[in-house]
This record gives C-alpha cells, structure tokens and sequence, in this order.
C-alpha cells in the first residue's frame, strides 16, 4: 500500500509539473496569445513602429557610449522582440540596449567587441540560473538610494560624455574625471560644424517635447480638423528622436556628397544581419597574442557580478526573459541588454503604465553620496560601495535594535523590532545596566511582541541572563510571546523562565512574589 501511495504521489506531481498551466507559468504566450483579438492589432503596429523608430537612433548611441562599433548597438536591439513575445509577462517592457548598461559594459570590456558578446553570454546565463532557481529575492537587499546614486551619476556621467560629440572632439579618454579634463582643455579644437547641427538637433528635440507637453487631455469640443492636427503633432513629437536623426543624417550627407566634410560622420559599417554563431571564447590583442577564457574572466572582475544584477533591477518580473534574451543575443554579437525605462514609456504611451517612485530619508542619503561620488571611479564600484553600505546600515539596525526602557515597578522593556544573535549582546548589555547592576536589583518584563524567530545564540544568552536575575533574586518576565517562539523557549527548559500573554499582566508581577527563599 505504502508503495503504492508513493507511486500515486510521484505520479500526481510528474502531472503537476508538466500541466498546462505549468507550462502556461514558463511561457507566458501560451496565456494571452488564444486570446489576441483583431482589434489590438492595429495597436500592437503602430507601438511597434513607434518604438522600433525610436530604438534604431537609440541603439546607435548607446553603442557609442559603450565603446562598440555603431552595428553593435543594432545587433542588440532585435533579438530581444522575439525571446520577449515568447516568454514577457508585461505588455508595456521592451528589452534592448539602455544607457545604463552601456555604460557598464564600457568600464567592464574596455570597448573590446569580442569580449562584449562573451559579456552578453555570461550575463544571461547567470540570469537566467537565478530565475530558474527563484533567486531574484537577493536584488531586495539593494536599496533604492543605492539604485538612485547610480543612475543619477550615470545620468551625469553619459550626460557629459555626449558633450565631446556635440562638439566634434577627438581623442578624449572614457574615465570620467580624465574625459572632463580634456574635454575642456580640447575646446578651441571644436569643429563649427559639429556645435551647428548638434545645437540644432537639441532645440528641435526640446521643441517637440514641450508641444507634446502642451497638448494635454483630448478637448471632447474641438472639431475634427483640429483632432487630426493633434495627433499628427502627436506622432511626430513621439517619434522625434528617429525623425531628428534621420534629417541630421541627410544634412550631414548632402554636404559630404559635395564635398564639405564639415561634420564628424560615423562611417563605414557592416552590412546586413550578423552571422548566427557562438560568442567567441578567446580573444585577440593588437600584437597578436592571444588571451583564453579564464583571463578574459578574471578581467571582468566584478562586472561580471554587477552587470547580471543591474540587468534585472530594471525589470525583475521578466528575469528569465532577459537572460534568455543575452544568451541568444551573445549569438548575433549583441552585448548584454535590458528593459529600457525610456521605450517602455513609448511603448505603453502608443496603446500598448508603469508606477515609479521613492522617497530619500537623511539616513538614505548615506549610501546614496557613496554610490553616486563612487560612480564616477568605476560605475560597477559605485554600485558595490553603495551596496556595501546599505548593508553595513542594515546589520546596524540588526545588531542595534531600538529598546525602549520604562518604569513601572519593574522595568519594561520594548523591542521595537525582532530578536537576533547580532542583537543579543546589545540587549544584554542594557539589561546589565540597567537592571543587574543598579541597587537594589531591578525586574524586568521583555516585551516580545516583535519577535517572530528565535535562535540559538539568543537562547543560550537568555539562559545566562535569567540565571543572573536568580543569583540577584530578581526576575525576568517574557510577554506577548508567538506560539512559534514560546514552543521553542519551553522546549529549551530554561531555568526560571516564565511568560504572560500580556504586558499589564506581567507588569503587576513583583519580584519578591517571584522567587522563592
């Protein structure tokens, strides 16, 4: 019978496992696409094209800013709509090249090509492990100061390193504090062209920005003429981006057509789609030699930790979708991508909503100063300062929890928080202090109401604690104990220890009604 019971149990969790809806969690298509109406069609294109047009422009840049030829950007742009459609959670998320992970790729590759792709593959295996093995919860122990820090430096530091472009400088280091330096000193080698156009190109994106911001809501009495103007105002402001650089390009072209190179122009680059192929393993220096796998490794250092991570900080829900889509990615020579913050709005502004927000306390300020000035050394040691302490802070709080000490009759004592081996020392001692070593010996009542989980260390120091009320012919009183909690304390069969359900009842206990001559 027993074997047959097991049998029956293997058998209803084999199904279990491979049920539909098992299947349905994994791939999420399988829940939406039976029910794709006609309607949303129309919809579903025209967001698309709007973010496509938006993306190309974006690809480009963000290739530039992680050091890559400009075709890398593109590479890493595509994959991602095909791996999302299979295995996204959220209609609004689009995945591709963002400024932040270009930005890391650049301090961690080095604007090495091959080792870019590599960086994909790593990433996205990783990734893809901690989803499969439901480890996305370790990305709750970054805080958003540490986030905010980050992204507020790499705003600055990409912000900045655009300025060089702007004004057609050459031969301007990447580090931060070097590309600041230079980037003034080479000011009289500015190209008049360059300042021209890139001036131009910001006004009209300002432009349009502000007459998207000044259509407000629908007017429900305006007359059909004036709907349509609107919208094509609209559309244009939306796809301002790919509109700017697509008549940028034309001017730049027009003039180098005839001759007049006055603009720094990208040149060159590959044509077509990249072969589909393995990243490549091994690299290949300018002398020749030849570096293997695990140097490689060994260079991307922390990168290799912080990249995977920042990864999915922007989109947790979809983690096993962005590691699928590096992996795949790292085969047409993309570097590691994302969900892209700026597409998504696009994305859901076209009809295809996402909640942001947090609040800085003074204490948050800490880790935020740490990982924004620390960014600007290396992005992926700001991320991990600014982690660092956060973490320091946490355990502070662990080890220091606040207790809040009042008289009545015996003293009481409050926990504001739980009870842990870091804290027990702490707690000991102002116990020690101020009950055990004052004259006369004072009681005291624990407050234990926080408390959801007891260790060994804790309990080891209570029983060193009540054997020291005994000695002083004293007592300490537990109160508002959890079930959990209480079955563990009586299981210890701790000398001397007693509990009350409540506060007032304990509070009216006195200690020489508590032990006995």
């Amino acid at each position: 019978c027993e074997c047959l019971l097991s049998y029956s149990h293997a058998l209803h969790s084999a199904r279990g496992c491979c049920s539909y809806s098992t299947l349905k969690a994994w791939l999420p298509i399988l829940s939406w696409l039976p029910k794709y109406k006609l309607k949303w069609l129309q919809m579903d294109v025209l967001a698309g094209l709007t973010v496509g047009l938006t993306t190309v422009p974006q690809a480009l840049a963000y290739a530039e800013v992680a050091g890559l030829p400009v075709q890398y950007g593109l590479y890493s742009a595509f994959m991602g709509g095909f791996i999302y459609t299979l295995l996204g959670t959220s209609k609004d998320v689009t995945l591709g090249p963002t400024a932040i992970m270009s930005l890391l790729c650049s301090s961690v590759v080095g604007g090495h090509p091959q080792r870019a792709v590599l960086l994909s593959l790593l990433c996205g295996l990783i990734q893809a492990v901690m989803a499969l093995l439901r480890l996305g919860f370790l990305l709750d122990f970054i805080s958003y100061p540490v986030i905010k820090g980050f992204t507020c430096a790499a705003a600055v530091t990409i912000g900045f390193g655009q300025v060089k472009n702007i004004l057609g400088l050459q031969g301007v280091p990447q580090e931060f504090f070097l590309e600041v330096y230079y980037t003034f000193h080479k000011i009289p080698e500015a190209r008049i062209g360059d300042v021209v156009l890139g001036l131009l190109c910001l006004f009209l994106l300002i432009m349009l920005v502000l007459m998207k911001a000044s259509l407000g809501s629908d007017d429900s009495d305006a007359s059909t003429s004036s709907s349509v103007a609107r919208k094509l105002v609209w559309t244009v402001a939306t796809m301002r981006n790919a509109l700017v650089v697509v008549a940028a390009s034309l001017i730049a072209f027009s003039w180098d057509a005839y001759g007049h190179h006055v603009f720094t122009i990208t040149g060159q680059t590959m044509k077509g789609l990249p072969p589909f192929k393995p990243p490549p393993t091994s690299d290949t220096t300018a002398n020749g030699t030849v570096v293997p796998f695990r140097e490689i490794v060994e260079d991307f250092g922390g990168g290799l930790a912080v990249i995977p991570f920042m990864g999915v900080l922007e989109s947790i829900a979809i983690l096993l979708a962005i590691g699928v889509t590096n992996i795949m990615g790292s085969f047409v020579s993309a570097y590691p991508v994302t969900g892209s913050f700026g597409r998504t709005a696009v994305n859901s502004q076209t009809g295809v909503c996402t909640p942001a927000g947090g609040i800085v306390t003074k204490l948050d300020l800490l880790p935020f100063v740490v990982t924004f000035l620390m960014s600007f050394w290396q992005v992926q040691y700001g991320i991990m300062g600014g982690v660092a302490v956060s973490g320091a802070l946490l355990l502070y709080n662990a080890a220091r929890p606040q207790i809040k000490v009042s008289d009545h009759n015996v003293l009481l004592m409050e926990l504001s928080s739980g009870l842990s081996f870091p804290a027990m020392e702490y707690l000991s001692h102002i116990i020690h202090t101020q009950a055990l070593q004052v004259s006369p010996p004072r009681s005291v009542v624990l407050d234990c109401h926080h408390v959801s989980i007891i260790d060994y260390t804790v309990i080891n120091e209570l029983s060193d604690l009540l054997r020291q009320f005994k000695l002083r012919r004293v007592q300490l009183v537990f109160s508002g104990l959890r079930p959990s909690v209480l079955k563990v304390l009586l299981a210890a069969d701790l000398d001397g220890f007693r509990h009350t359900d409540s506060v007032e009842e304990a509070m009216q206990i006195e200690s020489r009604d508590l032990i006995d001559d």
